[in-house]
């Protein structure tokens, strides 16, 4: 059977916070429970769960590879069972939206994918508002790839009720406001430095997936 494993339990707040969650998820995944740091890969490990790194956040996004690991904050009021996941609609990460879509359906939960964009950089560096009918026509197309993106999971996933969101905002804002009406925040290893930054602001646990 495979492990769900909590590392870093120091007793403190945020390690009794990580191994709260950590018991929960291994009900949900019908696995077992274990704690210790790992120094190798171990086969039956499917998920990793830490506290959320008080500092050096940027070091503990690099240090994921392989399995997927959950930073849960500190205890918090009580979380909504929603998942929310980044997805680049130009280069989605497999990994981290698979996760996703299987998690929330463990949880019998409504899934918010998220999609940052910004202006193309000749209309951001345009001195003139840029037309209505401009930003539309790109939003459009944003939400279009976002769509394709998820068209194959949302097939093997029918029953997960899927909420799709086009922010004209940097990622990582993007990210820090759909994180403040879900339960659990999924990103893909690749986008290292946004996860960094989310996991400095955000209050719900973020699983880092590699793929």
């Amino acid at each position: 059977m495979g492990r769900v494993v909590v590392a870093g339990d120091d007793g403190s707040a945020a390690g009794r916070a990580a191994v709260a969650w950590a018991e929960r998820e291994a009900r949900l995944r019908g696995l077992t429970l274990s704690s210790g740091d790992l120094a190798e890969p171990h086969r039956d490990v499917e998920l990793l769960v830490r506290p959320s790194p008080a500092a050096d956040a940027r070091g503990a996004v690099a240090a994921v590879s392989g399995r997927p690991v959950v930073f849960v904050p500190g205890p918090a009021a009580r979380l909504p069972d929603r998942v929310a996941v980044g997805v680049d609609g130009r280069d989605p990460a497999d990994g981290a939206i698979g996760f996703a879509f299987e998690a929330a359906r463990l949880r019998g939960a409504g899934l918010r994918a998220v999609h940052a964009w910004t202006l193309p950089v000749e209309a951001a560096e345009t001195p003139f508002a840029v037309p209505e009918e401009d930003r539309a026509t790109w939003e459009d197309q944003e939400a279009q790839m976002l769509s394709d993106a998820l068209r194959p999971w949302r097939a093997l996933y029918p029953d997960v009720e899927v909420q799709q969101d086009v922010l004209s905002f940097p990622p990582p804002q993007a990210l820090t406001h759909a994180s403040t009406t879900a339960g659990l925040l999924v990103l893909g290893h690749r986008t290292g430095r946004t996860a960094s930054a989310v996991l400095t602001t955000t209050r719900c646990p973020v699983a880092v997936v590699a793929g």
